[in-house]
């Protein structure tokens, strides 16, 4: 199947590793170009080096109030275009209510919140008609997650943003989507994994859980992102599509 990609130029956001890097590596894969960030300059042009010649890497905060236009200008001059852009941020600080601090709450509300918010309505403003915005959130958007939760207080809000989102840019033929993964085998999910006395026998457990039991590979979730965000899938907007295996019971 011919996703359209051939050409398109998107930017991904936290992209030097796991989630947004699966993604990055799907879109190239199939022809796309993309801005891929991160917040260290070296990572950023290592993981642009590792996609290619259609990659360039930027060093960015999502956090930044500048970053947005930025990395949109970047896709413009190296090139030529901007058709959409996947917002994906490192995962909070974890913890229970007890545990987090207010300079974490802000910090994230910052990175995770409104530097999507902000990404999200510089790229509204630039982009045109079969242009997408795509939001990687979690799980957690439907069900609270123990141990995470400067998470499980952030991402249903952004949910709630996206789907407003949607709705308002939907006239002007332009998408917006977000996508829920669960356990999948990237670096955050093994370091979660390892705060527990035994990793092993957790990741066993959740395993069980979730009805293909394994962990989902990254690829797996790239491969879903890049098809949300492709022209392949032009009429599906303000959706949440959950990449879990089937972890998520509800319909």
């Amino acid at each position: 199947m011919d996703l359209g990609l051939k050409d398109r130029v998107y930017v991904v956001t936290g992209a030097t590793r796991g989630l947004g890097n699966a993604v990055a590596r799907e879109l190239v894969g199939d022809g796309a170009k993309v801005v891929v960030t991160g917040r260290d300059d070296k990572r950023a042009a290592d993981a642009a080096a590792e996609l290619g010649e259609n990659a360039v890497g930027v060093a960015v905060d999502n956090a930044d109030p500048e970053a947005a236009a930025r990395l949109i200008a970047v896709a413009r001059e190296r090139f030529g275009g901007f058709d959409g852009v996947l917002v994906s941020v490192g995962g909070p600080p974890p913890g229970f209510v007890a545990d987090n601090t207010d300079e974490q709450w802000q910090a994230a509300f910052e990175s995770v919140f409104l530097g999507a918010v902000r990404v999200a309505r510089a790229a509204a403003a630039e982009l045109e008609a079969g242009g997408v915005i795509g939001f990687v959130l979690s799980g957690s958007v439907h069900e609270p997650i123990p141990g995470l939760t400067i998470s499980n207080g952030l991402r249903p809000g952004l949910a709630g943003f996206a789907k407003s989102l949607a709705d308002e840019l939907g006239p002007r033929g332009i998408r917006v989507v977000g996508l829920l993964p669960a356990r999948i085998d990237t670096d955050r999910v093994r370091e979660l994994d390892g705060l527990s006395a035994d990793p092993e026998a957790t990741r066993a457990e959740n395993e069980a859980r979730i009805p293909l039991r394994r962990y989902g590979k990254p690829e797996e979730f790239g491969r879903t992102a890049a098809f949300l965000l492709s022209p392949a899938a032009s009429y599906l907007t303000g959706i949440m599509v959950p990449v879990d295996g089937g972890m998520r019971h509800g319909f």
